[in-house]
């Protein structure tokens, strides 16, 4: 299967959680900060390591759920960069899909372009460096975060959240090619 391929089938189950979860809550994460965003991926992306380090969890969740919750968190810290912060709930469903629809989309061309310039260097490294790079890309968020958005060499928050939802993509593709190899 080709990446793009792989790609847009990681994607469509995120979406399809993401969709599920838009039903059960409505679009509540609206009234979150960016910085209360960055937390949460952080969290998922600390329980990810913890597990890789220790090879225990205790909490019966899989590992992929985390890397599919850091990618819809990403992708709703994306949209609330341009939506800006609010006190309650402003958008519908539809608006939150479409506004997500619009996020991957952005994430595909994005690893499309950078995969070939890498020339899929993504395909002979470990997950657990993706798990790495999350969390240095987390740092770095958090970082600008404290700066107010300013940055005097480097991409700005965005780019971060672009790339921790792509390197995730990237892990939900190489479990599932585990999946398929074990079969």
């Amino acid at each position: 299967m080709q990446t793009n391929e792989q790609f847009n089938k990681a994607l469509k189950i995120c979406r399809d959680i993401f969709e599920k979860k838009l039903k059960d809550y409505g679009a509540a994460w609206r009234i979150l900060r960016s910085q209360s965003i960055t937390d949460q991926i952080f969290i998922k992306a600390k329980r990810i390591r913890s597990y890789e380090i220790k090879k225990v969890q205790k909490i019966n969740e899989s590992i992929e759920s985390e890397f599919i919750a850091i990618i819809n968190y990403a992708f709703i810290a994306l949209i609330q960069l341009e939506l800006k912060l609010t006190e309650l709930v402003d958008i519908s469903n539809n608006e939150a899909l479409e506004l997500y629809d619009k996020y991957a989309k952005n994430a595909m061309l994005l690893m499309t372009k950078k995969n070939h310039d890498y020339d899929e260097a993504w395909r002979n490294m470990r997950i657990s460096s993706y798990t790495d790079l999350i969390l240095m890309k987390i740092y770095r968020t958090k970082q600008i975060e404290d700066n107010q958005g300013e940055t005097i060499a480097s991409e700005g928050v965005d780019a971060n959240y672009f790339d921790m939802a792509n390197y995730a993509v990237f892990a939900l593709i190489k479990f599932d090619e585990q999946k398929q190899n074990t079969k």
